[in-house]
């Protein structure tokens, strides 16, 4: 089973930071991978899925004509709208996923920490809504921690069922593992 948002309404009550996004070396190194990841300069309709308290958001935005970034608590999006307030092209949002999927096309899509809270089946229609949503030649980039989880299923787990149930639709163009993460670049077709 997936999730629910009330697992993460409860992390964040209890920490606002809960994985230390704003102040964690590892996680400013692996901002500047995830970064330096895009094969692109410059991308005209993003998608965030997961964006926290917005840290990554904040450094990916300048790179975005237009940015939407999701999460499915509540808790973490004042953070983020506070965090992103001087960045008009970024729009966050309350979304549960798969269930809130947005309506449009991206030519980006990220999905840094996410993939592994979702069950099988949520990760398959995940991929599908991404897949009709993806602009033709547009990126897809996940980021997993490889490290052993509590969660539906591990980093590896749910970055190789995401890259096998695009597979029709977006190749593989690039893949690299960190010391606790990897980073895997899908293109559309």
């Amino acid at each position: 089973m997936s999730l629910p948002p009330n697992y993460f309404e409860a992390l964040y009550q209890a920490d606002p930071d809960p994985w230390r996004f704003a102040e964690s070396a590892y996680e400013r190194g692996k901002y500047a991978a995830t970064l330096a990841a895009l094969p692109r300069s410059r991308y005209a309709s993003a998608f965030e899925a997961g964006c926290s308290i917005g840290v990554l958001t904040a450094a990916l935005a300048p790179r975005c004509e237009a940015l939407l970034a999701v999460d499915a608590a509540a808790a973490p999006l004042q953070a983020a709208r506070d965090r992103c307030a001087a960045l008009p092209q970024v729009t966050l949002r309350q979304a549960v996923l798969p269930a809130d999927w947005p309506v449009g096309t991206f030519d980006l899509m990220l999905f840094s920490e996410v993939l592994y809270y979702l069950d099988h089946d949520d990760l398959h229609r995940l991929a599908a809504q991404a897949s009709a949503s993806l602009a033709p030649g547009g990126d897809i980039l996940l980021v997993h921690w490889t490290g052993e989880t509590d969660y539906p299923l591990t980093g590896d787990a749910a970055a190789e069922a995401f890259c096998a149930a695009l597979a029709p639709r977006a190749a593989i163009t690039w893949q690299s593992r960190a010391d606790r993460y990897r980073l895997d670049l899908l293109r559309g077709r």
